[in-house]
């Protein structure tokens, strides 16, 4: 891949990296961390992925790298016994946006990624498998399962949306 080459690929896919990393960390900092570490690890390997295998690269990268640092956060913090408690009149049942990030924000680490790799990236099955390391059929049975406790959470009486 030429210098040209990767500039434009930059260009192209920055975005959709950073948008996948800061919507898996909820952290901007470190979601640029992990999109500039991708490219960097792109621009070492440059010579051994074909331009067409860029994309899928780059976000194995940012996909692991992600993985990476929710290990990492769980081993120093454990707020798994923290639930928020919000009275339900006060829940705003008309913002969308935030009911779907809150409900994708109780899922799993690897339920969550894959779920924005799928639905908001657009990623098949088959590239989600070579992505996250998972069979075909094991990413299709952990997506049924994150989608059925998103609905289960989205259909709650205080979350009806």
């Amino acid at each position: 891949m030429t210098p040209a080459e990767y500039n434009n690929c930059v260009k192209g896919l920055s975005d959709n990296l950073y948008r996948f990393a800061w919507k898996s960390l909820a952290d901007k900092e470190y979601a640029r961390d992990v999109v500039q570490m991708a490219f960097a690890a792109l621009w070492e390997q440059r010579r051994e992925v074909p331009e067409e295998k860029a994309r899928s690269f780059l976000f194995t990268i940012t996909y692991r790298k992600c993985m990476d640092l929710h290990r990492s956060k769980r081993k120093t913090v454990d707020t798994s016994y923290v639930e928020e408690i919000i009275p339900t009149e006060n829940r705003p049942g008309s913002d969308l946006k935030k009911t779907l990030e809150r409900a994708l924000n109780r899922l799993d680490e690897q339920s969550k990624n894959l779920v924005l790799l799928k639905d908001y990236e657009g990623y098949s099955y088959d590239e989600i498998g070579k992505i996250t390391g998972l069979s075909e059929t094991q990413v299709k049975v952990y997506l049924h399962r994150a989608r059925k406790a998103l609905r289960n959470y989205l259909v709650s009486r205080e979350y009806v949306i």
